[in-house]
């Protein structure tokens, strides 16, 4: 159950939700991280092709930094481990912000390198299936190509070592622009080819991981790129001379033609200990390089973290107050991976002995049951109605026993607000991605929408995965996406329920009764002698004896047959048979 599982190639990779951010989405915006600070369209999502404005304020310094660190001043790590299920709850402020679980056999796969090999190219959808050792092939899209990487694993020079050699070339654009000037999958890439891909997207339902060839190694302080030739500075380090100092230590150490992402905790870091992650990070590279040289496809090449220890890479900082965990063994990796990554932080790893399960002295399952469920109430006696749907995620916001004290107008915004929060924290919380449409309380102010809308831009700051939202609409209806690279909370703790198969709805007991009726005639009409017999559940028996009764009789008399009614317990709700009996 040991988060050291991983072999020790494995020592910097993604984590599932801060790589939208400062990982491997960063090289492929190669503006991210300018020496002043960005404007409102740098570093804009590319993940719908432009599908809405990007937020704006994303990136100012004032809201970026010392409003973003005081908002999260008190952060806590609480890790459970029962059996093979390793939980990991981050609590900002004492209220649960996100949950992460690895159950052992559903451990995720983002970050994890592999050399795979090409099982089918699709020119009509500009895409490639690549077996990688998964259960079920992985998608591959033309524009997360980087050529010069394609057949790498055949090269017999040290050129991933970065020695003398040329700077790569500038990687393909984005999704939304691969169109033109993007070669043809099938110019790339054929069926039985092998190549060097890493794990960008963990497969959620039916559909297979989505890869990359575009490398991304995190490490603590940095971000690893081999195939861009670029730095770039994290957003929230906002101050012009600390960001050209890190930029040029970065810049005086890396190797030619690779390329590097300051993360924010870099800040205030001396230069010995970002070369010493620089360094350890060509390392990791250069053994995925030998190793893919080396080894048969399909084959894992470098392993990403344990859930723990890779929640600890990503995660802690100074708003970090401690980090508990309730198994002795998993204790102590985490104290050795804090010596070796933020040796200031090791005494704050504690090792919890209270009788008490530790998610319950520190009120995690509590908020967990809560997450769980469709109606979520807000402290002024609204809530949030949350429906998932195949295409989007719904979120309605309803007054409920809130009546306000002075005007609708007034009432409306303060529920809407309000709801603002509470609609943040169950994204992060249950890792809501994809389309999601928040229907607000409407509002006749035009100011008041605009209240509404700076209000979810700045909850949304809190939020390390991307986001792009569109201004509220004149129903007041907010379209928004946000970044999904693993199940969502939802996918692990709940399974479609058996009896109406995740509909929500099964036929009524009314309905049962007639359709049973009509049946009956159908099967007087196919055997016209003997004993007609209705197998039903028990309350749709006890309603055909009950109030329907004398349409039973009457349906005797018209046929001229006996009817006999079994209620059979094991039988589904909607389940019925009706069979004749000499």
């Amino acid at each position: 159950m040991s988060d050291t599982s991983s072999h020790e190639g494995a020592r910097s990779l993604r984590h599932p939700n801060e790589s939208g951010r400062e990982g491997a989405s960063a090289q492929r915006q190669p503006d991210e991280g300018p020496e002043s600070p960005p404007s409102d369209e740098s570093g804009q999502d590319g993940g719908r092709g432009g599908r809405g404005k990007r937020r704006k304020g994303r990136g100012r310094p004032e809201s970026g930094g010392s409003r973003q660190r005081k908002a999260r001043r008190d952060r806590e790590l609480i890790c459970n481990v029962t059996g093979r299920e390793t939980r990991l709850a981050l609590m900002e402020n004492g209220r649960l912000a996100e949950l992460h679980i690895d159950r052992g056999d559903e451990r995720g796969y983002v970050g994890n390198v592999y050399k795979g090999r090409v099982v089918r190219v699709l020119p009509g959808m500009q895409a490639a299936f690549v077996d990688i050792g998964l259960e079920r092939a992985a998608f591959l899209y033309v524009g997360d190509i980087y050529r010069e990487l394609l057949n790498m694993h055949e090269e017999v020079d040290e050129q991933a070592a970065g020695e003398d050699s040329k700077p790569p070339a500038p990687p393909p654009e984005p999704r939304a622009n691969t169109r033109a000037g993007q070669p043809a999958i099938q110019d790339l890439l054929s069926e039985g080819q092998e190549i060097v891909v890493q794990v960008a997207k963990d497969p959620i339902g039916t559909k297979g991981a989505r890869l990359t060839t575009h490398i991304a190694l995190p490490g603590r302080h940095l971000v690893f790129m081999p195939t861009v030739d670029h730095v770039g500075i994290s957003r929230r380090i906002d101050r012009d001379k600390e960001r050209r100092r890190l930029r040029d230590i970065v810049e005086g150490h890396r190797s030619k033609g690779v390329g590097y992402i300051v993360r924010t905790v870099c800040a205030g870091q001396p230069a010995e200990t970002l070369h010493a992650d620089m360094d350890f990070l060509q390392k990791s590279w250069t053994r995925i390089h030998e190793a893919s040289r080396e080894r048969k496809a399909p084959t894992l090449l470098h392993a990403e973290y344990g859930l723990v220890l890779r929640a600890v890479r990503d995660l802690f900082d100074e708003d970090v107050q401690r980090v508990v965990v309730d198994d002795k063994r998993l204790h102590e990796d985490v104290k050795r991976f804090m010596e070796d990554f933020a040796a200031q932080g090791r005494e704050k790893v504690h090792l919890y002995r209270g009788a008490e399960p530790i998610f319950d002295t520190y009120g995690v399952e509590a908020e967990v049951s809560r997450a769980m469920g469709r109606k979520v109430w807000l402290k002024s006696g609204g809530y949030l109605v949350i429906d998932q749907t195949e295409a989007l995620m719904a979120i309605d916001v309803n007054s409920g026993k809130f009546v306000g004290s002075s005007s609708l107008e007034d009432t409306t915004l303060r529920i809407n607000l309000e709801a603002v929060d509470e609609v943040v924290a169950q994204l992060r919380l249950r890792n809501i991605g994809g389309i999601i449409i928040i229907d607000f309380i409407d509002m006749d102010r035009e100011q008041n929408r605009d209240k509404v809308y700076r209000a979810l831009e700045e909850a949304l700051k809190a939020d390390r995965a991307r986001t792009n939202v569109l201004r509220i609409s004149d129903l007041g209806l907010v379209e928004m996406t946000r970044k999904r690279t693993q199940e969502g909370l939802d996918r692990y703790l709940m399974a479609s329920c058996p009896t109406c198969t995740g509909t929500g709805h099964i036929r009524s007991h009314g309905t049962l009764v007639y359709e049973i009726l009509r049946e009956l005639e159908r099967e007087a009409a196919r055997n016209r002698t003997g004993t007609l017999y209705v197998n039903a559940p028990p309350l749709v028996a006890d309603k055909l004896y009950g109030e329907h009764y004398s349409d039973l009789e009457q349906l005797e008399g018209q046929l001229g047959r006996r009817v006999v009614i079994r209620a059979l317990g094991h039988y589904h709700p909607e389940q019925f048979e009706v069979y004749t009996r000499a």
